[in-house]
Order: C-alpha cells, then sequence, then structure tokens
C-alpha cells in the first residue's frame, strides 16, 4: 500500500514522501495516528500542490535573503562598550549586542539566532566580524568595531 507521509519517519521516509508499506501497517498504526494518509489520486494532487506552493515561498524566501546579504555584505557596525585603560571590555559583546547595532545603525532587523559571531564572545576593543546565516545556504560576514564607550 502507498501512503504519503505526514512527519519525518526514522528508517521510513520525511514528511510528504509517497512511500511503500505494508498494508496492516498502514491502516492499523500509521494512518490512525495521523502519521500518514492514504497515498489516492485525490491526495497526490493535494500533495503537488502544496510541494508547488512550498517551492513558491522557500524561492520567494530565497530571493529576499539573497538582497539582504548584499546589502549586509562588507558593512561595518559600531558598538560601544565600556572598557577598561587596558582595552578589556567589562562584560562581553556577543550576537545580541551585534543584533541590536545592526537594528539601530542600518535599520535590518535580523535575529540573534541567526548571527554567529567568531570566537562566540567578544571581551577586548577592537575590529572583528561575524556571518550572518540568512538562509540554509546563503550566509552574509559583517565586520563590527568594538570601541570604548
Amino acid at each position: 500500500m502507498e501512503i504519503i507521509l505526514k512527519q519525518d519517519m526514522p528508517k521510513l521516509g520525511y514528511i510528504n514522501d509517497i512511500v511503500k508499506v505494508k498494508s496492516g501497517y498502514a491502516r492499523n498504526y500509521l494512518i490512525p495516528n495521523g502519521m500518514a494518509i492514504a497515498a489516492t489520486e485525490t491526495n497526490r494532487k493535494v500533495l503537488a500542490e502544496v510541494l508547488k506552493q512550498k517551492s513558491f515561498k522557500e524561492e520567494k524566501t530565497r530571493k529576499e535573503a539573497e538582497t539582504l546579504a548584499k546589502a549586509l555584505d562588507g558593512i561595518t557596525v559600531k558598538i560601544g562598550a565600556k572598557a577598561a585603560e587596558t582595552g578589556k571590555i567589562f562584560g562581553s559583546v556577543n550576537n545580541i549586542q551585534v543584533s541590536e547595532a545592526i537594528k539601530e545603525q542600518f535599520k535590518y532587523d535580523i535575529d540573534r539566532k541567526k548571527i554567529i559571531v567568531d570566537g562566540e564572545n567578544i571581551k577586548e576593543l577592537g575590529t572583528y566580524s561575524a556571518d550572518v546565516m540568512l538562509h540554509k545556504e546563503i550566509k552574509a560576514t559583517i565586520n563590527f568595531e568594538v570601541f570604548a564607550d
């Protein structure tokens, strides 16, 4: 019996895959538990439409990410921090401060979880770089300068 998976199943397949399983397994376990639906002609057409819409949405977000990556590549963000005369910062600079500085200085709202700062936490004054993961295949590199406030 062919079924359409509604969730990822280990050793069976991924969401929206059409797989062939024994009919008892499908009728008694997968379908009643909402893990799959029967691969009828109607359900196949619905699946094709869902996949088409999903690819359209993904292409749109990909183009938006490429546009944002071009805008972000090479910008330098300035971050002020309280520091000692030796150049050590009281505390540290992390992806939260970088995200806030980008929003404040360049008006781009980027989630802090998408920003990967080289070296995790910055504890000295200077110029550093960070990667911004905008899409699973698209990333931009930004520079940020930490100066004494």
